[in-house]
């Protein structure tokens, strides 16, 4: 059944009316007949409510296509036998807009950690180019809201494993991963099956688009048994070593950062950018909120919040340093993580560790470092030093290497939270 024809009149079934859900309905209903549902009837206001589909009607209702949005479980939702049963018709909003606009030039990026700041940063640099540029998917607009799209318009896509394991049509002229640990598990249920789910935006391409993948076994393995036609390029974490004299952004001197550059760089080369505004961009990059972001500095002290990390694997290179680390973290445990540091940077930490899962993560320390716990980050920030006991070098390190729904909507209400918890305790 054809997608491509936009004057093609289709039934779709919307499930998850979000912001990607609002966005398809908007996308297709003037030349197709739209459903809705959500889990969360409530959330629906007035204006949509006409087009919700009760679950006792969908058995009577052909849709020939289900658009499902990247959070839903098929397997832990109102709708799970009914999605089974009619797997083959899911698709996602990545998939509609592909299908409708398969000329304009889109660049994926998924990975583990690093998604949002490589996207947002090779916005930038494309922007800096003067290019007619759109930022989506994770972050930015949802893909369909974009307007007057041309085909001189670059999409720049970051793309989850949740909405890359449910796309079917979705192709981009460039795929990055960036990296790859274990994360997202409890849905994913194998680290093949997560790894799987981010090769999806490889698997589609053809011979005329280009794969920037990273370095990891894992990876190299899966991609032996398929059968890929776009051009692979593993990228290593120093291949454009030689560059990193000429960055002075703090921002971009931990490992994991600088792994990330990597890509950029290398996908500069395929689109002729100039490294001189590539280069200038990434010095004056600020970084996004609540990602290693510097929220106070001064002669002794940094404060850092980077509530977006929920993995150990995205805070250890922050770790690695020579500088007394008070380590703040805690949260949902997430299945499959693992604690990968030096020992050599032990002597430097000393963890807090609030919320559900903090007796987990106390087992992972014992005996490397000192620990103390409390039971949610409020408490936390009474057992931390003063300002003004503080005498030598140190951080103040917030990264939660964990889920933060225990306590917090999501990240962004927990790094929120820490704002202001630490001008409270703080005294700033």
């Amino acid at each position: 059944m054809k997608l491509k024809n936009k004057n093609l009149s289709k039934k779709f079934l919307i499930y998850g009316f979000g912001q990607s859900g609002i966005s398809s309905f908007k996308y297709l209903k003037q030349k197709n007949k739209c459903f809705i549902f959500d889990d969360n009837r409530k959330k629906l206001n007035n204006k949509f409510k006409r087009f919700f589909i009760s679950k006792s009607k969908l058995s009577n209702n052909n849709f020939d296509y289900i658009i499902i949005s990247p959070g839903i479980n098929i397997n832990r939702c109102q709708l799970s036998n009914y999605l089974k049963k009619n797997k083959k018709k899911i698709i996602t909003d990545l998939d509609i807009f592909y299908k409708f606009n398969p000329d304009v030039l889109t660049i994926t990026i998924t990975g583990t950690n690093g998604k949002s700041t490589t996207s947002k940063l090779l916005y930038e640099i494309l922007k800096n180019h003067n290019y007619d540029v759109r930022l989506t998917g994770n972050i930015g607009n949802p893909i369909l809201k974009e307007i007057k799209v041309t085909k001189k318009t670059i999409f720049v896509v970051e793309a989850s494993s949740y909405q890359l394991a449910y796309s079917k049509y979705f192709k981009s002229k460039f795929s990055l991963i960036i990296n790859i640990s274990p994360d997202h598990l409890e849905r994913h249920n194998t680290m093949r099956n997560y790894a799987l789910s981010k090769l999806k935006c490889v698997t589609k391409q053809n011979e005329n688009d280009v794969a920037l993948i990273s370095n990891n076994n894992l990876l190299k393995k899966l991609l032996r048994s398929k059968n890929i036609k776009s051009k692979i390029i593993f990228v290593t974490r120093d291949k454009y070593k030689r560059l990193k004299n000429k960055l002075n952004n703090s921002n971009f001197i931990n490992s994991a950062n600088f792994e990330n550059l990597n890509f950029l760089f290398e996908l500069s080369k395929f689109m002729q950018l100039n490294l001189k505004t590539v280069i200038k961009t990434i010095n004056n990059f600020k970084s996004l909120k609540f990602r290693q972001e510097v929220i106070y500095n001064s002669k002794y002290l940094k404060i850092v919040n980077d509530s977006k990390s929920t993995t150990l694997s995205s805070t250890i290179p922050f770790l690695e340093t020579n500088e007394k680390i008070f380590w703040i973290l805690g949260g949902l445990f997430k299945l499959g993580d693992k604690f990968k540091l030096n020992k050599k940077y032990y002597k430097n930490l000393e963890a807090y560790i609030y919320g559900k899962d903090r007796y987990i993560f106390s087992k992972l320390f014992k005996n490397k470092f000192k620990v103390t716990l409390s039971k949610d980050l409020k408490s936390t920030f009474k057992l931390i030093p003063k300002f003004q006991n503080i005498r030598t070098k140190a951080i103040i390190l917030f990264s939660p290497s964990a889920a933060s729904f225990d306590q917090y909507k999501n990240f962004e209400d927990r790094g929120k939270k820490f704002n202001m918890l630490v001008k409270r305790y703080l005294s700033i």
